[in-house]
Order: structure tokens, then sequence, then C-alpha cells
């Protein structure tokens, strides 16, 4: 039986192994390369029809076990440590903490008592170039959902 986080290890060592980059896999699959690239790290579930594009985009033959896997609500959240310890995960821990209050706060004052949603969420990275040294630019775009008086 194959796990979930052997699957996602196989996905990416033959991504790396043969050279394809994420967005070619989103568009054959017809998504964002954000939601692709999540996907099949293991934090979003996808269709058979999705599941086999991304086969075909990647020149991977899932097994049914493996669809299946791709296909499942997963358990999201999954970095293995509270405080994550790959430099870059732990980077936008930092943001949170250094700047997680300065958001609250001003979302708060625009919206009020609420959440950005990251069910009803787009994301978009890229790069920007800057003579300093590129940047990395993400957006995230949430619906915002009000708490309920009841």
């Amino acid at each position: 039986m194959t796990t979930r986080a052997e699957l996602t290890e196989k996905i990416i060592a033959h991504k790396t192994f043969t050279g394809v980059k994420w967005t070619d896999v989103a568009k054959e699959v017809g998504q964002s390369k954000e939601w692709v690239t999540a996907a099949l790290v293991g934090q979003l579930s996808m269709t058979r029809e999705q599941v086999e594009k991304a086969g075909n985009a990647l020149g991977l033959k899932f097994s049914d076990e493996e669809m299946a896997l791709l296909m499942m609500v997963p358990y999201r959240g999954s970095i293995p440590t509270q405080v994550p310890a790959d430099p870059l995960i732990y980077r936008l821990y930092e943001v949170v903490a250094v700047y997680g209050t300065t958001m609250k706060a001003l979302i708060e004052e625009e919206f009020g008592d609420g959440i950005m949603s990251a069910i009803d969420f787009t994301m978009d990275i890229s790069r920007t170039e800057d003579p300093k040294g590129d940047r990395v630019k993400v957006i995230l775009d949430g619906k915002f959902l009000p708490y309920k008086m009841y």
C-alpha cells in the first residue's frame, strides 16, 4: 500500500528528474500552477480527469491506487513539525509571526470581525525583477467570511 507522502515523493522525484515544470502540468490540467502544485503535493483533491491529465503532463502512469490517493480529500496542513524546519516555509511562518497581528488588525478594520477564507481562495506566485535582486511576489486572495451572531 502506497502512502500519500510516498506518492508525493514519487511525483516530485519524477518531476525533478524529467525537468517538467509545474506551469506545464497546470496548462495540461487546466488550473493554476498554484492549485495544481498544491494538489500534487497532497493538499487538495483532484478529479479523475485532472489526475489523468497531470499524469500525462508529468509522463507518469498512475496506478488505480495512486489515482485514488490523488482524488481523496486530504488531511490538510500536513507539515510534519509544528514549526517547519524547511527555510523557505519557515520564512513564510516568520512573515505571519511578525506581521500576522498587523494583517489581522487591518483586515478587521476594513471588513469587521471575521476571517479570510482559504476555501474560497486564490493564490498567485510570480517573480519580479529588481536591480537589488529578484523579488518573490505572493498574492493571497480569499473571500471575507464574517463571524455570525446567534
